[in-house]
């Protein structure tokens, strides 16, 4: 960039930079709650010197790249003037999308002194719009010509030659506020001037800019500095050098901390309940993300059915309130559900959960379900978080499984600690299994043992996940209660893993699940503290438990040790007005079960299904192919689980 720089010409942007404001009374309380903190940001002048377009002949690239972008005329209404424009293809599209001309084509009534002045007013939209891509001494020509008595009468030629685009040479980025005083604050500044978007060297365009200018205000704002704002910006542009110096002022405001927390709404159940839940500290510093948590752990809990937090409107910056808005559930409710499975037909279910059971305080919740070959009726009990979020927790279980060969019961009984979250469930607990079976197989086994598991969750967009990892992790250890006790060791680990793909802006998910137990024996053991695998969440075309250890009379039971995967490629539906709500897939899975690791022989089934994003969850509707036996199976699901 020279030494002198030419003095710019103010004129209104190309595409006017956003000014949002917050609204008062109701409507700004709901943003609040939504967003956290909605900044208000300052419109930014782009500064550009333009030159008049002088004539010049149209290159070979350009007349390859000319189209009629004029819609098919009909015999009932002809254009009134037929647009081919003659430009690069990025440079052509972005004409045809944007330039207004096009919009007067079907007008009647258009005489040649209105189709002129619409002409001169397109030329200088176009010059704007090339602007918008970093082009500031483009070579724009329109000609207007009789085309005779037949319609269209007239044929506007639009010849556009960008020429280079401009370049980045310089950067100012000025911060003013609390940050910019803070002594302690280099660490900071020098991490907000590494992460700008549009450095020196970078080519120029609106868009890049106008990202650039919002992710350095969101750094403030997510972080301490909840009232950052964008005091000045410009775009110095030298259309002979084809440069741009940009120049960025902001304002960080004060940095804030949190103070007290200001609840409205809570009725049915205890404030203590909330500042618990919440787990927003005074004096802590203001985290976006800390609050935004915040809501989600207040909303997952269960106890209320909506939960608005942001920062109150007024405060001191070093006890700045924390505003908690909400809507409390109902002490009791009834959940119905009515489903089909291919396997075992009609479904139906029932559920009572009283959140606040009296003189216990805890919540319960009784679960029932009954089809053709699998009933089970629970009992669970959770108390209300401890300072730390753990929980104390309780669980009754009664499930009757009936196989090709043989029926199965089976009581659990589990008390023990909890912390759940979004992101990290952990659990502890004891347990006491029974398993007995009827038919081609007798007999009844116990066990008691201790578990520790935790669960790790890195998804984006939940309950619709399009990118992320999960981990899952149990370890246990206990002995069996028969006649020859035997100590036995369990391990359990599960991983599913999405990531999007160029391919028509699909994704790719993983999913495996490895398991065993450590032990001499397993003879004396409950078949629910060993696998089997097969089922809507495990290996589809196969029915729920139909691949174990096959005995030397033919029936299949629990094994050892456990392998399965899955591999599915999703690709979402779009239309013409954007994306849609379903979403097809295709998929593989394989999955063994064996008593010996060498024994483990992969049982696999393709398929294909179709994805749709209900109101309560994803809806999953798979037809998977079992390889052996060769068949077809229907898998319906609701939910997203890990």
């Amino acid at each position: 960039m020279s030494a002198r720089r030419p003095a710019p010409l103010r004129r209104r942007p190309p595409i006017p930079a956003f000014r949002p404001r917050l609204p008062s009374g109701l409507a700004s309380l709901f943003l609040r709650g939504l967003l956290v903190v909605l900044p208000a940001t300052a419109q930014a002048q782009l500064q550009v010197q333009t030159y008049s377009p002088t004539p010049a002949q149209t290159t070979p690239a350009q007349t390859a790249a000319s189209v009629d972008a004029s819609p098919n005329a009909s015999a009932d209404t002809p254009p009134a003037f037929r647009l081919q424009i003659e430009a690069p293809p990025d440079i052509r599209t972005l004409l045809e999308r944007h330039l207004e001309l096009q919009r007067y084509q079907r007008l009647e009534d258009l005489d040649e002194a209105e189709l002129q002045r619409l002409v001169q007013a397109a030329q200088a939209q176009a010059l704007e719009l090339l602007a918008t891509q970093g082009h500031f001494a483009p070579v724009v020509q329109l000609d207007l010509q009789a085309t005779g008595e037949r319609a269209p009468a007239w044929t506007v030629r639009l010849r556009a030659e960008p020429g280079p685009r401009a370049v980045v040479s310089a950067v100012e980025l000025q911060l003013e506020g609390a940050l910019a005083d803070d002594p302690q604050g280099a660490g900071r500044r020098q991490q907000w001037q590494a992460l700008w978007q549009l450095p020196a060297g970078s080519r120029f365009t609106q868009d890049a800019w106008d990202r650039a200018k919002a992710e350095a205000l969101r750094l403030l704002v997510i972080e301490d500095y909840p009232y950052a704002r964008l005091r000045e910006s410009q775009a110095l542009v030298d259309p002979q050098q084809h440069t741009v110096v940009l120049q960025l002022r902001l304002d960080s405001g004060p940095a804030v901390r949190l103070g007290p927390l200001q609840v409205s709404g809570h009725e049915r159940y205890d404030l203590t309940l909330v500042e618990r839940l919440a787990q927003l500290r005074e004096g802590s510093p203001y985290r976006q993300a800390e609050l935004l948590e915040a809501q989600q752990r207040l909303v997952a809990s269960g106890y209320y059915d909506a939960v608005f937090v942001s920062l109150a409107p007024e405060g001191p910056a070093d006890a700045h309130p924390v505003r908690i808005e909400l809507r409390e559930a109902l002490r009791q409710k009834w959940l119905l559900g009515l489903g089909v499975r291919s396997e075992s037909g009609p479904r139906l279910s029932l559920e009572y959960v009283h959140h606040r059971v009296p003189r216990l305080d805890w919540r319960a919740s009784v679960k029932a379900a009954v089809e053709r070959d699998h009933q089970i009726v629970s009992l669970e009990g959770l108390a209300p978080p401890e300072a730390d979020l753990w929980r104390r927790t309780g669980a009754l279980q009664l499930e009757r499984t009936a196989y090709d060969a043989y029926t199965l019961f089976t009581q659990r009984l589990r008390a023990g600690r909890v912390q759940l979250s979004e992101a990290l469930d952990r659990a502890w607990y004891a347990q006491l299994d029974t398993a007995q079976r009827q038919g081609a197989i007798e007999d009844r086994d116990q066990s008691l043992s201790l578990h520790y598991s935790f669960t790790r969750r890195r998804f984006a967009s939940l309950p619709f996940p399009e990118r992320g990892w999960g981990l899952g992790l149990e370890l246990g250890g206990g002995v069996s209660l028969g006649e020859q006790p035997q100590v036995y060791g369990r391990w359990l680990s599960r991983l599913l893993f999405i990531e999007p793909v160029a391919l028509a802006r699909s994704r790719l998910a993983l999913r495996a699940e490895l398991g065993g137990v450590l032990t001499r024996r397993t003879d004396e053991l409950p078949s629910s503290q060993l696998f089997l695998a097969g089922g809507d969440q495990s290996v589809r075309g196969y029915a729920p438990g139909s691949i174990g250890v096959t005995t030397d009379a033919g029936v299949v039971v629990a094994g050892r040790y456990l392998a399965t995967g899955s591999l599915e490629w999703q690709l979402p539906i779009r239309r013409s007005t954007g994306p849609s709500p379903w979403e097809a897939v295709l998929f593989a899975d394989a999955g063994a079960v064996a008593n010996r690791p060498g024994e483990l022989r992969a049982q696999t089934a393709v398929g294909l299904g179709a994805r749709w994003r209900s109101p309560v969850g994803p809806l999953q509707i798979d037809l998977a192919r079992a390889l052996e036996p060769r068949r077809w199976r229907l898998h319906l699901s609701v939910g997203f689980r890990f």
